[in-house]
């Protein structure tokens, strides 16, 4: 457990600025920050952080949070594994005992494997530093393909010896990790990703061997930088009539070769700086052009390009420049990433080496001057890249240039942006030698096809927003007493801890109320209470914190360890309020994430609301009590008990007079939008 003092400093070191910029490109906009959403497909910033509440907001998913909510969505991490994450991140010092066995299960199947892989990572290093045959065969490959000790040590790259006296799979099971996450579990949930990291293999007698035996070892983080994976290669003296010299990590909960891109970890920041992102194709074409000098670069790992990990990149930079080998197999790639690179807004250049080479041997002919100098000066645009090597060299066949206008035509109608439509309408038009008027043409005759397919990622879009806010307790929206609560929820959250007023305690001293509590009195002198859960939770949790030194509401409760209250004050620290005239005031005017937010009620009027907002509730209580005591009285077993009508006629009478009372009172309501 981590204790409460540790917690709040986590939470108050926690910017949602500098939590955020780790994983998405943030710029101004206004008093805030945007960027693209890393939650769902976002092509057009939506992705709002509010420096001054500390939190963010998506206004297409709905998704967002505080710092550790963020990091919790983000990571697929607990709320005390993502306050670890902060803690280390801000160099907070968290005093725990080692986690046993049975506490590393409990934490759950994602962070056993995450666990597991890390240890799998130091393994493998040991492995390959350490021992005689990690220097002499592991440690040789590195060194004879030109990699220096310290871009090794960067990428921490490994060894996985093929030997019975020493097995990671034995040495994982000495450790007390458990077998069911070293090898693959059936996953029922999603028969596709396996539970389990994939480490070992379980042969037909029952025992274990290690997967990558006899390979040189890459880690393959996430982009905050934890293990999701491994890739192998067979050396060189092994590859004779192995069709694969690499080998993954198979599909898990925890890593999907789709979804992620080597080397991204170690070039967020140099991608973020540069404004530019180069994509290879290998392991080793990253550590090589890292090593001259060159880090804002990614590898797909010899998959094939994917919206997923075109999606990681964009939400550093909208600039990307893909490298090719320089043979025809990497032509004919680039072909296919052309195009969807550009579908999701991407500027994209590409760059083909000279024949036969490629990112990692061409560095080993280079100084790092010459390979950055080459890099700069044969970089071209997907159009000029088209017409030099699409159609490989048949330009004097009849229908050639036809052909490529039709190519050309095609990867520019699937540019999302108009404007960036016809800049290379007119580019295209000039590096053709063709009049603008047929590339258009060709253009719109292509968009045109196109167009049901975009709709209906439209509604996906709608969809995705309308499923988060369906997240959200239904019941609220349902008019009458639960409608009425939500507002005096939101006032919890923005205002519990603010002092409201002062009364006497027993020894005849003043002692401060806070909002909180003030409500929570007011409904008790009733009899009444909230009807909904949570709400209540938040009501009871808030007049506890009232006694806690610094306590603030509206922070503690979009940390809150429960993931609906959370997302809850999240949607209600952000939601719009719609005062009447009598509390209207120019500094209670509420904007969208977009501006500066504004408190929804100052603190000199908090004594003219909050009492209304508790006699609106007592009143749609009062109201509601009414309507069911009319539902009684229709009864025909109540009207012939002249007793029981005698008493519910009392009662309405009485409940009548209050609900005239707490109608004058309601004069001015604060109702959410």
């Amino acid at each position: 457990m981590i204790d409460r003092i540790t917690v709040d400093k986590i939470l108050d070191a926690a910017n949602i600025v500098d939590v955020v910029s780790d994983f998405v490109t943030l710029k101004r906009a206004g008093s805030n920050l945007k960027g693209l959403c890393p939650f769902h497909d976002d092509r057009t910033p939506s992705f709002m952080v509010s420096p001054a509440r500390n939190y963010c907001k998506c206004f297409a998913c709905g998704e967002g949070g505080s710092p550790v909510g963020f990091i919790m969505k983000h990571e697929q991490l607990s709320y005390p594994d993502a306050l670890r994450y902060l803690a280390k991140k801000y160099g907070i010092k968290i005093e725990e005992k080692e986690l046993t066995q049975e506490e590393i299960q409990s934490r759950g199947d994602r962070e056993s494997m995450f666990i597991l892989n890390e240890w799998a990572r130091d393994w493998f290093k040991k492995q390959l530093w350490d021992t005689q045959d990690g220097k002499a065969i592991g440690l040789a490959y590195f060194r004879n393909r030109g990699f220096r000790d310290d871009i090794l040590e960067k990428f921490q790259v490994g060894y996985c010896p093929n030997s019975k006296k020493v097995s990671l799979s034995g040495d994982a099971l000495k450790e007390g990790y458990q077998e069911r996450y070293l090898v693959n579990n059936q996953n029922e949930m999603e028969p596709r990703l396996s539970i389990g990291t994939g480490l070992s293999l379980k042969r037909e007698d029952g025992s274990l061997r290690d997967r990558f035996f006899g390979r040189v070892m890459w880690p393959i983080f996430t982009a905050s930088g934890r293990v999701a994976g491994f890739g192998g290669r067979v050396l060189d003296a092994a590859t004779k009539g192995v069709a694969i010299k690499y080998q993954n990590s198979p599909e898990s909960i925890i890593y999907s070769k789709r979804k992620e891109l080597f080397g991204l970890f170690q070039a967020r920041q140099a991608i973020r700086k540069a404004d530019l992102c180069y994509l290879v194709e290998g392991y080793t074409d990253v550590m090589a052009m890292h090593q001259q000098g060159v880090e804002n670069v990614v590898a797909s790992s010899g998959t094939a390009l994917t919206a997923e990990q075109i999606h990681l990149i964009h939400r550093i930079t909208s600039n990307i420049t893909v490298i090719f080998d320089g043979d025809d197999a990497g032509i004919h790639a680039s072909e296919r990433g052309i195009d969807m690179l550009l579908s999701q807004g991407m500027n994209v250049k590409l760059l083909l080496l000279p024949d036969g080479e490629d990112p990692d041997s061409f560095a080993q002919k280079h100084s790092a001057t010459e390979y950055q100098q080459y890099l700069q000066e044969n970089q071209v645009d997907f159009i000029t890249f088209k017409a030099s090597h699409a159609l490989d060299g048949k330009k004097d066949e009849p229908d050639a240039e036809e052909r490529l206008i039709h190519n050309v035509a095609e990867s520019i109608a699937i540019i999302p942006d108009e404007i960036k439509r016809t800049i290379y309408i007119r580019h295209a038009a000039k590096q053709l030698n063709m009049p603008e008027r047929l590339i258009t043409a060709a253009v719109n005759a292509q968009r045109k096809k196109e167009q049901p397919q975009a709709s209906s990622g439209e509604g996906a879009n709608n969809s995705s927003a309308e499923k988060a806010s369906a997240s959200l307790p239904t019941r609220e929206r349902t008019g009458g007493v639960l409608a009425s609560e939500s507002p005096i929820a939101q006032m919890i959250i923005r205002n519990g801890e603010k002092i409201f007023c002062y009364i006497e305690d027993n020894e005849g001293k003043e002692v401060p109320l806070t909002v909180a509590q003030y409500i929570s009195l007011s409904l008790k002198d009733d009899d009444i209470q909230l009807q909904t859960p949570v709400y209540r939770q938040i009501l009871d949790e808030a007049v506890e914190q009232s006694h806690t030194p610094n306590f603030r509401a509206e922070q503690y409760f979009i940390n809150h360890p429960d993931e609906q209250i959370r997302d809850l004050s999240l949607k209600l620290g952000t939601d719009s309020v719609e005062l009447s005239k009598l509390f209207e005031t120019p500094a209670q005017a509420t904007l969208p994430m977009g501006e500066e937010p504004a408190e929804a009620t100052s603190d000199e009027r908090l004594d003219e609301v909050v009492p209304s907002l508790i006699a609106s509730y007592k009143l749609s209580v009062v109201q509601k009590s009414l309507q069911d005591i009319i539902e009684q009285m229709k009864r025909p077993e109540v009207k012939e008990d002249k007793e029981k009508s005698s008493q519910l006629m009392k009662e309405f009478n009485e409940k009548s007079k209050l609900s005239k009372e707490l109608a004058k009172i309601c004069g001015a309501r604060v109702v959410l939008k």
